[in-house]
């Protein structure tokens, strides 16, 4: 199992950026896809973006695709989401997530490991 820290959140106006940094531990970072999912009060937990092991396919949700950009650095163990022209409805809890051999996949299910979530909030 694969231990994830999720840093990065915080509160910004709206259009502004926030990168968010997922630091993960414990077992080879090698053939896991990593996720970003959030979880807005109210609501339930919902994908935002993927990207596998090796060639870095990406995957977006259709609510932030074209304004986040899902990347990672497999030498130093560590996803990024970078978040630009945010909105106040970007405003959740953060969530990284690790599937082992998952592929380029939104399920949640396919995500094992589970970092503690940080928060972002958009205002007005």
């Amino acid at each position: 199992q694969v231990q994830l820290v999720e840093s990065g959140g915080g509160l910004v106006q709206a259009g502004g950026s926030l990168r968010l940094s997922c630091a993960a531990s414990g077992r080879t970072f090698s053939y896991y896809t990593m996720g970003w999912f959030r979880q807005a009060p109210g609501t339930e937990r919902e994908f935002v973006a993927a990207i596998t092991w090796g060639a870095g396919s990406t995957l977006y949700s259709d609510s932030v695709k074209g304004r986040f950009i899902i990347s990672r650095d497999n030498a130093n163990n560590t996803v990024y989401l970078q978040m630009n022209s945010l909105r106040p409805e970007d405003t959740a809890v953060y969530y990284c997530a690790a599937g082992r051999w998952a592929g380029l996949t939104e399920t949640m299910t396919s995500f094992r490991s589970w970092g503690q979530g940080t928060q972002v909030t958009v205002s007005s």
